[in-house]
């Protein structure tokens, strides 16, 4: 077993959020880690947390962007469908604790100035006034729907 690091799981959840149809790119990766986490990972730890991914086999670029392995793909598949986003982080890190790389595979090396732009777009979409599909749905205010029932008239005897 080899220890797992908090942000390996974010970023591998993230990963596999925003590269269903296509490889993903770093703004959509960090977008995808902020709605799990409901922050925005350091650009430092994001760094180092790709590397460490890709350098066991679990994360790759192609076509400009990063998508899952298919070692990736077998563990996400594992995880439980109904499981609720704390749940699935704990069942993650233990996966990726248990998982060992047959192979050595090249780490990928972002620089500071790709991470930080990644994160300033992210934070510029977060207040820009179009949809952001990546976020989480406004709750409805269930206290307008109680409050009606008091408005109805009496029952006629």
């Amino acid at each position: 077993m080899r220890p797992v690091h908090d942000i390996d799981v974010v970023i591998l959840m993230a990963t596999t959020l925003s590269s269903k149809r296509r490889p993903a790119e770093l703004v959509e990766i960090v977008a995808a880690a902020d709605l799990i986490q409901e922050a925005i990972p350091f650009v430092d730890k994001l760094g180092d947390a790709i590397a460490r991914l890709s350098s066991v086999g679990l994360i790759s670029a192609a076509e400009g962007g990063f998508t899952l392995t298919a070692a990736a793909h077998a563990i996400m598949a594992k995880q439980h469908k109904k499981a609720g986003t704390e749940e699935l982080l704990v069942a993650l890190k233990s996966e990726l604790a248990a998982y060992s790389p047959t192979e050595e595979f090249p780490a990928i090396v972002l620089t500071q100035s790709q991470l930080g732009e990644a994160v300033r777009m992210h934070k510029t979409s977060k207040k820009a006034p179009g949809k952001n599909l990546l976020m989480p749905k406004a709750k409805p205010d269930r206290h307008f729907k109680v409050e009606g029932r008091w408005r109805r008239a009496p029952a006629k005897r």
